[in-house]
C-alpha cells in the first residue's frame, strides 16, 4: 500500500478510482444497467442481446453491498484501475526504450468514453477490461518470447468474448499479426498458441450452448446488426466521426488516429514488431467500423475497444506536448460530464442532454406511478420497454409487482404474472400510436419524466389486465 501512495501516478490511479466510486453511487442509473440488473437476478449462460459476463459482474457487485447504483456498478471502477496498469504494462512491455506505458494510460483515462465506461455498468465495462489484460498478456508473449502466456491470451481472450460479441475483433487482429509479421509466425509451430485459442473456445461454449438450445437468438440478433442498412451513404460515416471526437475528447482522438496511422507505418517500413501488434489491434476494426457506418448506424460506444492499444500508440509516437494538452482537455470534458448527468446545473433539453434523456428523473417517475396506480385501484405496473419495466422494478415501492411485456422475456426464467388481475402500464409517447403489446389497454391518463423541471419523457397511462394473450410477460424481480 505504502508504493501506491509514494508513486504519484499510482496515487493518481488510486484517486481517480475513489472518484469513480463516488459518482458510482451518485449518478442515477440508465435504464439498460436496470435492465443489465435484471439479468444479474436471472443468472444463465446467454440473452439475447449480449454473453452474461455483466450480469455476473453486477451478481457479484450487488451480492457484497446491496441492489443500489454502488453495488450494480461496483466492479467497474475497481475493473478500469486493472485495465489502466494492463495498458500500462502492456505499453512499456512493447516499447522498452520509450516506455510509454504511463502516458498511455493517462491519456485512455482521461477520455469521456473511459470514464462513462469506469461508472456506467454496460456490456461494454468488462469487455474494456478484459481486453486492456489481454493486450498485456500478449505484450509479455511478445517481450519474453515464452509461449507459456498463450494461455493467459486465450483465457482473457475468452473472458472478453463472455462479456460481448465485439471481442472477436481481437482475435481478428492477433491472427492478422501472426499471419503478416515475420518474427511471429513461428507462434504456428508453437502448440501452445492452440491451447490459448482452446481455452478462449471452451470459455465461450456456455454461450454457444445457450444459443443452440434457444433457437440461437443472440447470434442471430447481433449478426443481424453487421448487415443492416446496406444502401451507401455518409450520413452516418459523419455522425460516427463526430461522436468519437465527443467521446474521446477532439485531441486525444485525433492523437489516437495518428498514432495508429504511425504505427501501421513503422509496421510497414521497420518491420517494428510492436507497432504491428497496435496496428493490427486498430486499424482494421477502425476500418469495420467505418465501413458499417457506410449503410448503417454504429453506436457510439461500439469503437472502445480501439481505444487501448491507439493510446500507446499515441503516447509513443505522437509529440509530448499534445499529449499533455489532450489529456487536460479530456479531463475538463469528463468533469463536467459527470458534474451534469449528477447534479444537472444546466437546464438543457433533452435535444441537448443525453443525461436527461437517459438518467433523469426516473425516481420521481416511479412515485408518479405508484400514484396513479393507487388511483386505478391497480394490482400491478407494467411496460412494454425492458429499460422502462426495468427502471420501475429498482424504483417502485416493496411489494408493488412490476410485470414486463415483450417477446425477449420467454428468453428468461422469471415467473409469470398471476392472472385475472387489473393493472396500469407506463408507455412512451415516443412509441407513437400505434397498437400496444397488451390487447385491450385503454389509455386513462399521462404523467411525465422530468429532471429539475425540465421534461425528459412523457407517458401515456394505460388500464390494462392480465393474461396479456400471446405475448410472453414476465414477474420483474424486486431489490432485496
Amino acid at each position: 500500500m505504502r508504493r501506491w501512495l509514494t508513486d504519484p501516478w499510482l496515487a493518481a490511479l488510486l484517486a481517480v478510482t475513489a472518484l469513480r466510486l463516488g459518482a458510482a453511487a451518485l449518478l442515477p442509473l440508465s435504464p439498460d444497467e436496470a435492465y443489465y440488473w435484471v439479468w444479474g437476478r436471472d443468472l444463465q449462460p446467454g440473452y439475447l442481446d449480449h454473453p452474461p459476463m455483466v450480469a455476473v459482474w453486477i451478481a457479484a457487485g450487488t451480492a457484497l453491498t446491496g441492489d443500489g447504483a454502488f453495488g450494480i456498478r461496483l466492479l467497474g471502477p475497481i475493473g478500469l484501475a486493472l485495465a489502466s496498469l494492463a495498458v500500462a504494462g502492456a505499453g512499456n512491455a512493447l516499447m522498452p526504450r520509450l516506455r510509454p506505458g504511463r502516458w498511455a494510460a493517462l491519456l485512455l483515462n482521461a477520455m469521456p468514453v473511459t470514464n462513462a465506461g469506469a461508472v456506467l455498468m454496460t456490456p461494454d465495462t468488462p469487455l474494456f477490461v478484459f481486453w486492456c489484460l489481454a493486450l498485456w498478456a500478449v505484450a509479455r508473449l511478445h517481450a519474453s518470447g515464452d509461449g507459456r502466456w498463450w494461455c493467459a491470451v486465450g483465457g482473457l481472450a475468452g473472458c472478453a468474448l463472455l462479456s460481448k460479441y465485439t471481442a472477436v475483433l481481437f482475435g481478428a487482429g492477433l491472427v492478422l499479426w501472426l499471419l503478416a509479421e515475420p518474427t511471429a509466425r513461428r507462434w504456428w509451430r508453437d502448440w501452445r498458441l492452440y491451447a490459448g485459442g482452446a481455452l478462449a473456445a471452451l470459455v465461450f461454449l456456455p454461450v454457444v450452448a445457450w444459443n443452440a438450445t434457444h433457437g440461437w437468438a443472440s447470434f442471430a440478433k447481433q449478426g443481424g446488426r453487421a448487415g443492416a442498412g446496406r444502401e451507401f451513404g455518409l450520413r452516418y460515416v459523419g455522425e460516427l466521426v463526430a461522436g468519437q471526437l465527443g467521446l474521446a475528447s477532439p485531441i486525444l482522438f485525433v492523437l489516437c488516429t495518428v498514432g495508429a496511422a504511425l504505427a501501421g507505418h513503422a509496421w510497414a517500413r521497420r518491420r517494428d514488431a510492436a507497432a504491428g501488434l497496435l496496428a493490427a489491434l486498430t486499424l482494421p476494426a477502425a476500418a469495420l467500423f467505418l465501413w458499417q457506418a457506410t449503410g448503417s448506424r454504429v453506436q457510439g460506444n461500439w469503437p472502445v475497444v480501439i481505444y487501448p492499444a491507439a493510446c500507446i500508440a499515441a503516447a509513443a509516437l505522437t509529440a509530448l506536448p499534445w499529449q499533455r494538452v489532450g489529456a487536460v482537455l479530456g479531463g475538463v470534458l469528463t468533469a463536467l460530464m459527470l458534474v451534469q448527468a449528477g447534479f444537472a446545473p444546466l437546464a438543457l433539453p433533452r435535444s441537448a442532454d443525453l443525461t436527461l434523456a437517459r438518467l433523469g428523473g426516473w425516481p420521481d417517475l416511479a412515485r408518479a406511478a405508484e400514484e396513479a396506480r393507487l388511483q386505478a385501484n391497480a394490482a400491478f405496473i407494467a411496460a412494454e420497454e425492458y429499460g422502462l419495466a426495468s427502471e420501475l422494478a429498482l424504483h417502485l415501492p416493496a411489494g408493488v409487482p412490476v410485470v414486463a411485456i415483450g417477446d425477449r422475456w420467454d428468453l428468461f426464467t422469471l415467473p409469470s404474472p398471476p392472472e385475472g388481475q387489473g393493472g396500469i402500464m407506463l408507455r412512451s409517447l415516443r412509441r407513437g400510436d400505434g397498437p400496444s403489446l397488451w390487447p385491450g389497454a385503454a389509455p386513462i391518463g399521462e404523467i411525465t419524466r422530468s429532471r429539475h423541471g425540465v421534461e425528459a419523457e412523457r407517458y401515456r397511462v394505460l388500464r390494462v389486465e392480465t393474461p396479456a394473450g400471446e405475448q410472453p410477460a414476465a414477474l420483474m424481480p424486486r431489490p432485496r
